[in-house]
Order: structure tokens, then C-alpha cells, then sequence
């Protein structure tokens, strides 16, 4: 191959070329016919709560949203830590939520977005299969806008009584997330 002749910075061009390339092709491969249901950890994510598949992830709406818009996408497999990923499911995962970002931003009249990955369970993530949570942020969703963060257990309990999460943040129904999965659906429905 003609890698063989190339140096130092030529070489790590080539490559990192040659990785976008291939991970265009896998992210355009988007799936027609989607599962009956996903895995996500010890869940059962449902067809209906889905609304965007790819062959290495899948997106879905969240049961307890933190804001209007937040939801997260997840790998096919059931790997537990972001280290686990293939370097093709890593590239795809990460492509996803750069597909949907911008689409869930406009969707809900956001200002920003939040991408947050919680590799394990000392940084936060309660279920043990990766998943990057995308949060669409408008200027007043947060007294800061930092405290979405906040995930240490003192930082947390202190969040929670600011903002009494139990209160605000109750499971939605079946039908509520499917709604929702619908509606997001449709922004995909006319890509190219």
C-alpha cells in the first residue's frame, strides 16, 4: 500500500482522512427497519420511544427529561464504559449526536446544547450501558448554567433541594415519550 511511503504528519493525515471517510459511509447507513425493541442496560427501551437508528446506535426520548428536548443515544451493544466501543461504534455514536444536536435545537428553540457522557458509575451514570445525553439549554433552564453538572453527591443533594428534583422530574408515560419519539422522527424523515 502506499501508507508504506508516507511520514510523520502525511501519514497521520491519511489516516484521519480515511477514518472520516469510513465513518461517513457507517453514519449514512441509517436503518430502515427498526427493532421491536432496544436494550439499554437492564431496560427495555420500546420501538415507539425510538426515533433514530443507525447500525452501531440508536436514539431515543428520555422517561425523566432533565429539560423539554433532552434525550439520549446509545450504542446497539450492551458495553457498559465508553472504553468498550469498537472505534466504529465510537465514531457512529458520536456522529449520531452530532446529527441530532442541531435538529433538536431548532425543534425546541434552545440557544445551545449540552452533550454529557457519564463513563461509570463514580461519574454519574446510573445505567450501565454508554449513552451520551443531549440536552437542548435555553438561557433560564438552569439558575447556572453549570449546575447541569453538578454530580457529586454533596453537589447533588445541594442541586436537588434548589431545584426539588422529585418534583420536576416525574416519569412521563408510554404514550407522552412515544408522542415525543414521533414528533423528533419526522425531523429525520426528510434527510438526504
Amino acid at each position: 500500500f502506499f501508507f508504506f511511503f508516507l511520514e510523520g504528519r502525511a501519514l497521520l493525515l491519511c489516516l484521519l482522512i480515511l477514518l472520516w471517510c469510513v465513518g461517513l459511509r457507517l453514519h449514512s447507513q441509517v436503518l430502515e427497519q427498526m427493532e421491536d425493541s432496544f436494550t439499554f442496560g437492564q431496560y427495555k427501551i420500546s420501538n415507539d420511544e425510538v426515533f433514530l437508528t443507525t447500525k452501531y446506535s440508536y436514539a431515543f426520548v428520555n422517561v425523566k427529561p432533565v429539560v423539554p428536548g433532552h434525550i439520549l443515544v446509545s450504542s446497539r451493544r450492551l458495553v457498559p464504559r465508553f472504553i468498550d466501543l469498537t472505534a466504529l461504534e465510537a465514531t457512529d455514536l458520536w456522529l449520531t449526536a452530532k446529527r441530532i444536536g442541531p435538529k433538536l435545537e431548532s425543534h425546541f428553540n434552545a440557544t445551545s446544547l449540552t452533550f454529557a457522557i457519564q463513563d461509570g458509575p463514580q461519574a454519574g451514570q446510573t445505567v450501565p450501558h454508554v449513552h451520551i445525553h443531549i440536552l437542548p439549554r435555553q438561557f433560564s433552564d438552569f439558575k447556572r448554567t453549570d449546575d447541569v453538572y453538578n454530580m457529586s453527591d454533596e453537589k447533588e443533594r445541594n442541586l436537588a433541594e434548589k431545584l426539588d428534583l422529585d418534583k420536576v422530574r416525574k416519569d412521563r408515560s408510554r404514550e407522552e415519550m412515544a408522542a415525543e419519539a414521533s414528533e423528533l422522527r419526522q425531523l429525520f424523515q426528510v434527510e438526504v
